[in-house]
């Protein structure tokens, strides 16, 4: 097994991209959903609620973070600093702290969006633990780990079911791994990847329940039956829940951080347990 594709989402619900490596700090892959968009009640703000979030391109740059929309308009937003206002922000039900990015950026964004909206980034100050028996461990403006996997043979499966076959994007990963079974994830417990930095370990905390987000284009918004119609007849479980993918923390605090850099490339070996 090994890891055969990668992904990088610096801002929450908008566009990411495919990347050939991909660092890893203690809120999980490196500026990945760092960034967040929040209402004038300072709550989250998707593609759940706002699909036209699909049409805009994220990438991290060095200063912060670059915005594009479809026809390659764009704004550069610098990482706010301690100076920056200090906004109480809900994620799902976590109250957490983090910088407002400024007037400029929630102008450009109220615009593309026609809402008015603020970009909020992760302070130094800021702290979202895991839920107990892992609260020792962190994770960032993502819904409920700070990273997910999922194998090619699972969305592999799934295209063979459908007349159009969907991009991995649907579900929006991080890690991707190749040489398994279709859905051999829901029964993993432990992910090993050998880097070129040492093994590191992580936790397979829970299989990963789907919103709406997957029946939304990637890059339209435009809202489809598919995949989540052909995924509800043979991935809908007891509860209701329609799962496709596993969450993932480290195994241990303190394992990755900026004494432990590790970065993981395409090609990575994976072991399983």
């Amino acid at each position: 097994m090994e890891i055969s594709a990668l992904y990088h989402f610096p801002v929450k619900s908008l566009q990411g991209h495919k990347c050939k490596s991909l660092p890893l700090d203690r809120f999980g892959a490196s500026n990945d959903r760092r960034w967040m968009l929040v209402d004038d009640d300072n709550q989250f703000v998707t593609q759940r609620r706002l699909r036209a979030m699909a049409q805009l391109k994220a990438t991290a740059i060095p200063q912060g973070v670059r915005l594009e929309n479809a026809e390659g308009e764009r704004i550069e937003i610098h990482q706010p600093g301690p100076e920056a206002a200090l906004r109480i922000v809900r994620v799902w039900h976590d109250d957490v702290s983090a910088r407002d990015a400024g007037d400029s950026a929630a102008h450009w964004l109220s615009e593309q969006l026609q809402t008015p909206l603020r970009l909020v980034a992760m302070g130094e100050e800021f702290s979202r633990p895991l839920e107990a028996p892992r609260a020792d461990r962190q994770v960032g403006f993502a819904d409920a780990a700070p990273l997910l996997v999922i194998s090619q043979a699972s969305l592999d499966d799934l295209n063979s079911r459908l007349a159009e076959p969907v991009s991995m994007l649907r579900f929006r990963p991080n890690l991707v791994v190749s040489g398994c079974e279709p859905f051999a994830e829901d029964r993993w417990k432990t992910l090993t990847i050998h880097t070129h930095d040492g093994s590191v370990v992580f936790d397979c905390t829970h299989p990963c329940a789907r919103c709406g987000i997957p029946g939304l284009h990637p890059f339209t918004g435009r809202a489809q039956k598919e995949p989540l119609r052909t995924l509800a007849s043979y991935r809908r479980w007891e509860d209701g829940q329609i799962y496709f993918g596993m969450n993932l923390a480290p195994a241990t605090a303190g394992t990755i951080g900026d004494n432990n850099p590790v970065t993981i490339h395409l090609g990575d070996r994976v072991e399983i347990s």
